[in-house]
């Protein structure tokens, strides 16, 4: 009896070889084995070389599995696993549609097709530049867990403060986070107590954050639970927010 010849079959870099043999019947062994090997053709996959002070642009692409698919550089997009390691990328965390990734020690949320320049070695810190409006107040535009939202810059504030309706239009949900008193410049008040798991304002991203959700607050407040985590200097009618730590 034949043995089939191997076959070999090329998928984007991948040889796969296939042989069956054929065995005797009596011989003890099951009468068909199927054995694969698969042989990694190294030079298939060209990868850019990123220098270790360059500026790397790193884009949520997609999804394979539970991975998240990655494109770092101008290298083709890899897939990773959450908590690993691909160059000076590291993927945090991976929700579907937004993923937490952190280059150099520097993290960033991802929204799915948004893409980053991340820091390079040796970069200046990320920092936020904000200007007075006429009423004396210093507004941004945050991200709240992927999710913009309006924000003023309160020094007075001890954690961030979201409206009510603020924090279910984002889908935070606080109904279960424990309830706590409030004092205010109008009095006292509740609200509830919840953990953020990520705030980003420009380049700048810190990650476990405390908030109260209220639901007689006008706006939403950017207090010092996350402020205190960076460097602020006020010059004239701006205020310069630098990443500490």
């Amino acid at each position: 009896m034949k043995t089939p010849r191997a076959r070999q079959v090329g998928v984007k870099g991948v040889n796969v070889r296939r042989r069956a043999l054929l065995l005797a019947p009596g011989s003890g062994l099951p009468s068909l084995l199927v054995t694969t090997s698969l042989v990694m053709a190294v030079t298939a996959v060209t990868a850019h070389t990123v220098a270790a002070d360059e500026v790397l642009m790193v884009t949520l692409v997609g999804q394979i599995g539970a991975k998240a698919l990655l494109g770092i550089g101008s290298s083709q997009p890899r897939a990773l696993a959450v908590g690993q390691t691909l160059g000076r990328v590291k993927l945090l965390s991976f929700e579907g549609t937004a993923a937490v990734v952190e280059v150099d020690g520097v993290r960033r949320s991802l929204r799915l097709g948004e893409p980053w320049a991340g820091p390079g070695v040796g970069s200046a810190p990320a920092e936020v530049v904000l200007k007075v409006d006429n009423g004396g107040h210093f507004h941004a535009d945050a991200r709240i867990n992927g999710a913009p939202v309006r924000v003023i810059v309160d020094t007075g504030a001890s954690f961030i403060g979201l409206p009510a309706a603020e924090a279910r239009r984002i889908g935070l949900a606080y109904g279960d986070g424990p309830r706590v008193t409030l004092s205010t410049a109008n009095g006292t008040t509740w609200g509830h107590r919840v953990r953020i798991d990520t705030v980003s304002l420009g380049d700048i991203s810190v990650h476990g954050i405390d908030a109260v959700v209220q639901d007689n607050l006008p706006f939403a407040l950017l207090g010092m639970s996350f402020l205190s985590r960076l460097t602020m200097r006020r010059e004239g009618d701006t205020m310069t927010l630098t990443r500490r730590f």
